[in-house]
């Protein structure tokens, strides 16, 4: 996932600007993201790449932080982010930073060079999660990731504000329990449609897909070529295209923020096939927290492999 040239010019020049408007007194208003949440004045400064870990670090901390979530809009492609010099003053001024990692936010490491902090507290999702794919940098759609990455946050959180521990560790008791029942939904689709065929359009779903049993079709190749922004190989779009042509699969599962004329294309095939499709986005939308993103999604999906296979 390489930065664009024109991503690379307005990084070097927010990385810059840090240091000139760090040299002017107040940095106040103008200088926050619209998706920085304040909670108090005593508050910890947090600055989430992506607006998932954000929430979790809220549920986390209740009321004890500031949060800048970077990556927030599901209509924008993630891989096309460009930083600007907001977000570069709210990392420099950030007491804990949390990045996935993996080549999935390179800007982030960028923006946290130009600030150096040795008492600042960086957490890498990718670094954390123990149940990674290969080649596969979205980490937060593993549900069993979830609790461990919790457990770093919840310890960073202690570091930062011992006098608030216990309600650190009670809200993370709280998060590991709310995460069951998404545990529990994706066991009830193994349960009634493993073995089911689908496509994906991208590697995101693969870290719900294999425990839910559902048997993906589409080239490994495909997917990984859509995830990084890269033409797919002929071979795999005309086998891809072809499953869809076919009805071989059940359900696409289509992610709305990587969007391509190939994809475009395989999802208006499936439309006029009257085969289901499933959306789902690589950052939360607005009014969700991490847990209802997942739980609408996973509804959505378990609909439509009831309409798909009649059951």
């Amino acid at each position: 996932m390489s930065i664009p040239r024109r991503a690379s010019f307005w990084l070097t020049f927010c990385i810059i600007s840090i240091f000139l408007l760090s040299a002017c007194g107040g940095a106040t208003s103008g200088t926050t993201p619209p998706s920085s949440t304040s909670s108090s004045s005593a508050a910890i400064n947090v600055v989430a790449a992506e607006n998932f870990y954000g929430d979790i670090v809220k549920q986390l901390s209740g009321n004890r932080v500031a949060v800048t979530s970077i990556l927030s809009d599901p209509d924008i492609d993630p891989h096309e982010y460009t930083s600007n010099v907001p977000t570069a003053l709210a990392v420099s001024k950030a007491q804990l930073v949390i990045e996935n990692g993996d080549g999935y936010d390179t800007w982030m490491d960028k923006l946290l060079s130009a600030s150096p902090n040795s008492s600042r507290i960086v957490l890498v999702g990718a670094n954390i999660a123990d149940h990674k794919l290969p080649d596969n940098a979205h980490i937060w759609y593993g549900i069993n990731n979830m609790p461990a990455i919790a457990q770093a946050i919840t310890a960073a959180l202690k570091k930062l504000d011992a006098a608030h521990a216990s309600t650190f560790d009670n809200n993370l008791a709280t998060f590991k329990q709310s995460l069951v029942l998404l545990e529990q939904k994706i066991q009830e689709i193994n349960t009634k449609y493993k073995g089911t065929p689908v496509a994906l359009t991208e590697t995101i779903y693969l870290y719900q897909a294999n425990p839910e049993g559902l048997d993906v079709l589409t080239p490994l190749e495909f997917q990984k070529a859509i995830a990084e922004g890269n033409d797919p190989p002929a071979n795999t779009v005309v086998e891809t295209n072809n499953q869809v042509a076919k009805k071989d699969v059940k359900i696409l599962i289509y992610n709305v923020q990587t969007v391509t004329p190939i994809t475009t294309n395989l999802q208006n095939q499936a439309k006029n096939l009257n085969i289901p499709i499933v959306p789902v986005s690589e950052t939360m939308p607005p009014g969700k927290t991490y847990q209802t993103w997942m739980m609408d999604q996973l509804n959505a999906l378990q609909q439509a492999l009831a309409t798909a296979t009649g059951h």
